[in-house]
């Protein structure tokens, strides 16, 4: 019972801070779709598409030194990678809820805007969630698990390292 209730804390605790981090984003995203929106004469989804590219950044920084600032922190430039495709991703995920809302549908004012971008991000934030704590911020090993054994390279392919057969 101890250790399925430390687990379930410690999921509480990352998904509060997820969300914290997650909210900020947010509100980073929609300020600057509304600024650049009525401030531009770029089309909704453009518009939107640089809100998303300015929160992702944002969101980065607060992953990656709040939330998550307890994970491997080894492979940066795995994590950055991987980061910014799932990001693409997440990016394609709420500006297709906006596109297909606005050229599809037709809804096209701002607070239908505001809406379906609104929608988008909520979508797209499932996704982030499952796949930056699955793949780029990945915890790491407890104390005093052994890691696994390296696989071992010939002629560039990865070989499982051998094991002893018994012979009968």
């Amino acid at each position: 019972m101890g250790h399925g209730a430390s687990r379930l804390r410690r999921i509480v605790r990352e998904v509060a801070k997820f969300g914290a981090v997650g909210g900020a984003g947010v509100l980073v995203n929609l300020v600057v779709f509304n600024l650049v929106r009525h401030t531009t004469d770029l089309q909704v989804v453009r518009a939107s598409v640089i809100a998303t590219v300015v929160a992702i950044v944002f969101n980065y920084v607060g992953f990656r030194y709040f939330t998550y600032r307890d994970r491997d922190k080894s492979r940066r430039t795995r994590e950055m990678t991987l980061f910014l495709l799932f990001s693409a991703i997440g990016l394609v995920i709420e500006n297709g809820v906006l596109y297909a809302a606005t050229y599809g549908f037709g809804w096209n004012t701002p607070l239908q805007n505001n809406v379906f971008k609104f929608l988008g991000i909520g979508i797209a934030t499932l996704f982030r969630f499952w796949s930056y704590r699955s793949w780029v911020f990945r915890a790491l090993p407890a104390p005093g698990t052994p890691a696994p054994p390296a696989p071992v390279l010939q002629n560039e392919q990865a070989v499982p390292p051998k094991t002893k057969q018994q012979v009968p």
